[in-house]
């Protein structure tokens, strides 16, 4: 596989660039006021005590209404009825979105930019889960020069449609691009267009992060001319 002439990185963000919310219960318990060890769910972390996620994973409910239910449970237990994911996530995160950010991602996307490499995102939800003005708390942010977001496209991954048009956007072709996304239907929809991949791993992040490096010079360089 030819990986000489990529010229953009286009990322998941949720999970890829931002921690999930399975890896910050103790910190959401304390915001909340929950006893420690409340939330008990842990998705991909623990598959097999998390029906509902397995659920997802087979493709019975999808990844929002994942979400939704978790919003619904987290809500209900402090009194509140949360009707979105975004009334949980701004409740945990908006008072200091930096702290949900994978210091690794932030690296990887710094780097990424030094070296001339295009940056994209290309997220489901990103606005619908995280608010509108949850984009000017973040300054990383600034390096990418798209963000597709399906809460406005309305077109969700893994429809092809999702990769073509960020695609006619960043006007580079399939093959010129590396997609990073969690979910593997994702990933599985964005080699089909030709899209060079990798399936992120939220329980090996750092494993998940050097391969970025196998698409790149030994030196650290890369032929993006």
């Amino acid at each position: 596989m030819d990986t000489t002439n990529i010229k953009s990185i286009i990322f998941d963000f949720g999970g890829v660039i931002s921690k999930t919310l399975f890896e910050t219960h103790r910190q959401s318990e304390k915001i909340l006021g929950l006893p420690p060890n409340t939330l008990t769910w842990q998705g991909p972390f623990n598959v097999a005590t998390d029906p509902l996620w397995q659920s997802m994973q087979n493709d019975e409910i999808s990844e929002r209404e994942y979400w939704l239910q978790r919003s619904r449970e987290v809500g209900a237990l402090i009194g509140e009825e949360w009707h979105s994911m975004q009334h949980m996530v701004q409740k945990l995160r908006a008072d200091n979105p930096q702290q949900c950010l994978r210091p690794q991602a932030i690296e990887c996307i710094q780097w990424a930019k030094s070296i001339g490499i295009r940056l994209a995102i290309l997220s489901n939800e990103l606005d619908l889960f995280y608010g509108a003005d949850f984009r000017n708390k973040i300054k990383i942010l600034d390096h990418f020069e798209l963000i597709a977001d399906a809460t406005y496209t309305g077109i969700l991954k893994p429809n092809a449609l999702a990769y073509t048009r960020s695609l006619s956007a960043l006007q580079l072709s399939a093959h010129q691009c590396l997609f990073i996304d969690d979910q593997l239907r994702n990933v599985r929809a964005a080699e089909k267009i030709g899209l060079h991949t990798i399936h992120f791993n939220v329980t090996d992040v750092d494993a998940s992060f050097a391969q970025v490096q196998q698409y790149f010079s030994s030196d650290g360089e890369k032929n993006v001319a």
